[in-house]
């Protein structure tokens, strides 16, 4: 058989799928800036700077790698239960959040279907509705990054099925309201909250479920929990739609290590937590310091990151002299976000670096 027509067997849209735009790993930026991995400052990829719980590394020195995990979720379902409050059969537990967005998209989503995406926002939804073949109708965020929600109501499509809100919102950092939430929720369409960044907020929509059925929330371990290398995260939403996404879930995807290590980790919440404030301290310590950078735009967050626009310094030189000096941070091509950067929240050392390497930069 004559392989070299390999193309035509594949499905006509995934030919001009469009790659996601995930960040590099630490080797690369290493060999971008000519130094060794160990002195990059890494800030674009909103990881916790401080790592996982000590707990959760002894869970995974002692994790039994050669059993399969438990295709039922049940203890970590149980352990999830204690910490959010939500009754165990609401929730699902995914390798990362993203499985569970690609779950979502399998579950409800046929080629020509359409979903809502609120830009700027985490392109993850948009490129899975790709994959999915789905239609994507972009509607813009205001001028504060906010939903506006009588736009919303008068110009939503009639086709659209699924709803994605990311609060607080990746890259602005910037929350919905409930009435806002409930607003699209009445619209009668399947709304998608992706809280990762829920811990840093301190302010969720998960009460909402037992009152909508037709809400979804989702959530991680990668930000507060520090587990973004092991891929684990869960989803909270009515029981019904749980029983159809467990029917098509791959059994054993969710592996024993991370199984293991999110069990310690919720059982070393304290000590998480008091990194996530210090996180926050250091989020409101970097957003003083950029105030008094002239030229500069600082968009208030409520996650692990914050959002710089320059108004004169073009940002893809501040981005390359960056670099140069091993510091990596988050740059964006849309029109949207072209003068903008994302710049995570790291230690108090790696934040005074950046904040002299910056001021460096565009004095």
């Amino acid at each position: 058989m004559d392989y070299k027509g390999i193309e035509k067997f594949i499905r006509p849209h995934l030919l001009k799928v469009n790659t996601y735009d995930a960040v590099d790993a630490p080797e690369m930026l290493a060999k971008k800036a000519g130094i060794r991995k160990e002195d990059i400052i890494k800030l674009n990829g909103n990881e916790n700077p401080y790592g996982p719980s000590p707990k959760a590394i002894q869970a995974l020195i002692n994790s039994q790698l050669h059993i399969y995990p438990d295709p039922l979720q049940i203890r970590i379902k149980e352990a999830l239960s204690e910490y959010t409050g939500i009754d165990s059969e609401s929730i699902v537990v995914g390798a990362g959040a993203d499985e569970l967005i690609d779950l979502i998209f399998r579950l409800f989503i046929s080629p020509g279907d359409m979903i809502v995406d609120f830009e700027p926002t985490f392109g993850m939804y948009s490129f899975c509705a790709e994959i999915a073949g789905a239609d994507i109708f972009y509607m813009p965020r205001d001028a504060d990054f906010n939903i506006d929600i009588e736009f919303v109501k008068s110009d939503i499509p009639e086709e659209a099925k699924l709803l994605f809100v990311t609060s607080p919102n990746n890259p602005t950092g910037n929350i919905v309201t409930e009435n806002q939430v409930k607003d699209l929720l009445e619209l009668g369409r399947i709304v998608v909250i992706d809280e990762a960044y829920f811990e840093f907020a301190g302010h969720s929509m998960a009460h909402l479920i037992s009152e909508y059925e037709n809400l979804i929330i989702l959530r991680t371990m990668s930000k507060w929990a520090g587990l973004a290398g092991l891929r684990v995260g869960y989803g909270l939403m009515n029981p019904q739609i749980i029983n159809h996404i467990m029917r098509i879930k791959p059994p054993y995807s969710v592996s024993n290590a991370a199984e293991e290590a999110l069990l310690a980790s919720l059982n070393d919440k304290d000590y998480l937590l008091s990194n996530v404030d210090t996180i926050i301290q250091g989020r409101e310590k970097l957003y003083n310091s950029l105030k008094e950078i002239p030229h500069l735009k600082v968009w208030p967050s409520n996650a692990n990151f914050i959002l710089i626009e320059f108004d004169k310094k073009e940002p893809t030189k501040v981005y390359q002299e960056l670099c140069m000096k091993g510091i990596f941070v988050r740059s964006y091509s849309s029109n949207r976000l072209k003068n903008c950067l994302r710049v995570s929240i790291g230690t108090p050392e790696e934040m005074d670096k950046f904040i002299y390497a910056l001021t460096e930069i565009i004095r």
